[in-house]
């Protein structure tokens, strides 16, 4: 994944690309780059290889201001980290732009552009679509159809950012399989991959859906949908605040998001347990209609979510004694099951929006699975919306890559499911009301261990003073055994 940012203001824009940018670093940590169309209409570029930091150094050497602009931070797929793969990507000095996601038939559009004079200076896939979207400015396209009209062409999925040197009054989004929010300001509006890069300038938010292609300029959004059609989308109000993915005292975003534990997951039981049960009413109005239907569970997920989902499994089978089914979405989505229409798919992502559990989502929902829920992290998202029910984590953003409020929220969404669930097959009142109980006393538990951070580090420090902590030792003469040194 990578993170993109933009936006069309009346001030210089180059400081909001630089701060979102640190904000989205944690999708991307291989280069970094951004656009600007100057005051004198030259579109002008500064990338560098590394982290956003050394970017920002460059920039302060370049003096680069501009009122509208487009930033990236890469994590490589085609290419290897190099400043000559980093993003923005620019033809002929009058297109720039920033693309997440992959571009499934870059190879026949790079043979066929090549072949009509264009020259390649990187070894991505985004090249051919700043081509092609150049070859349609210079055909006498608007920037608007001529990014619609290369979208057509593309095969994959994408987020785009795209701005014309000689049009400095818009910007063009599109969003096509990977996600992309655009941020309503006063006189100013943005784009990003992620709402925590727009929080220190509004909290207001369009979430582009799928196909959708935003015109933006200073004072207004127009959106329009797959087929062309201009629609009106919702403006929501973000409740999350700009110091939410700040890392304040703590050395690095994981070690904040470990001490955030406790907090999350009781946020993530306040209001959904009462009396020694789990409120039903907590996955929607619709949810105890659809639960007495449903005889089996089949869960679909990837990364993380998945490995909730196959502890989840036993939870359903041994205490909910209702059958369940862990898939890897990414498979799901390419097999041909046998339909289970009393089955509940639950669909599990932290984001909302990972793209290969979407399409099994959709997948199931056509070969005639039953309703659908998902467990996510983020209430705007595509997941969400495209649900029968849902039941968030109020994990609230995590930035680490390595997961782990996450991760701990998605099992106690999780467990509060087979609850529910189990309370139609095996599971009794007086085991629900064990379960709530310890469900209720967990973040004070998880606080407990955490409040062992002092003397887990003291010990941590001491390991690596031998370089083998543990050895063999002879415990008769058929059998091993562990002695730590």
């Amino acid at each position: 994944m990578c993170g993109i940012i933009g936006g069309i203001a009346q001030r210089n824009l180059t400081p909001i690309l630089i701060e979102g940018l640190k904000r989205l670093e944690y999708r991307g940590y291989d280069s970094a780059g951004v656009a600007v169309v100057t005051g004198n209409g030259k579109l002008s570029r500064e990338r560098t290889e590394g982290k956003v930091r050394e970017l920002e150094a460059r920039l302060r050497e370049a003096d680069l201001p501009g009122t509208i602009g487009i930033g990236h931070t890469r994590w490589a797929t085609h290419g290897v980290p190099a400043t000559r793969n980093a993003h923005p990507h620019i033809c002929r000095d009058r297109v720039a732009l920033v693309h997440n996601g992959i571009i499934e038939n870059h190879n026949e559009l790079r043979a066929a552009q090549a072949a009509a004079g264009h020259h390649f200076g990187s070894d991505t896939d985004t090249e051919v679509v700043v081509h092609d979207v150049y070859d349609q400015l210079v055909g006498g396209a608007g920037l608007l159809e001529a990014v619609r009209t290369t979208a057509k062409r593309l095969v994959g999925a994408y987020a785009l950012g795209v701005v014309d040197g000689e049009d400095p009054d818009h910007l063009v989004a599109v969003r096509q399989g990977s996600p992309l929010v655009i941020g309503i300001g006063i006189g100013e509006n943005f784009i990003a991959s992620d709402v925590a890069a727009l929080l220190p300038v509004t909290r207001r938010f369009i979430f582009m859906e799928e196909g959708d292609v935003a015109d933006i300029s200073r004072d207004s959004v127009v959106i329009y949908d797959g087929e062309g059609r201009r629609v009106e989308r919702p403006v929501i109000d973000s409740e999350l605040s700009a110091d939410a993915v700040e890392r304040g005292e703590y050395r690095h975003y994981m070690l904040k998001e470990i001490h955030e534990q406790p907090s999350a997951i009781a946020e993530t039981l306040e209001g959904r347990v009462a009396d020694g049960r789990v409120l039903e009413a907590a996955f929607g109005p619709r949810a105890s209609a659809l639960f007495d239907r449903v005889k089996s569970v089949r869960i679909i997920a990837c990364g993380t979510s998945y490995h909730a989902g196959l502890v989840a499994r036993n939870w359903f089978e041994g205490l909910a004694g209702i059958p369940c089914r862990i898939e890897v979405a990414s498979e799901f989505r390419y097999r041909h099951p046998v339909p289970e229409p009393d089955a509940l798919v639950v669909a599990i992502s932290q984001s909302g929006e990972t793209a290969d559990t979407l399409a099994a989502l959709r997948a199931a929902r056509s070969w005639g699975y039953g309703p659908s829920l998902a467990i996510c992290n983020v209430p705007e998202s595509s997941l969400v919306r495209e649900c029968d029910l849902n039941l968030m984590t109020r994990a609230g953003p995590e930035i680490g890559v390595a997961s782990t409020k996450a991760f701990t929220t998605q099992l106690v969404a999780l467990m509060l499911l087979v609850a529910v669930l189990g309370r139609r097959h095996a599971l009794d009142s007086e085991r629900e009301a064990a379960m709530v109980e310890q469900l209720s006393a967990l973040p004070r538990r998880v606080e407990d261990v955490l409040s062992l951070d002092a003397d887990i580090l003291e010990i941590a420090e001491r390991l690596p003073r031998n370089t083998t902590p543990f050895s063999w030792v002879a415990a008769s003469s058929t059998r091993w055994r562990w002695k730590v040194r």
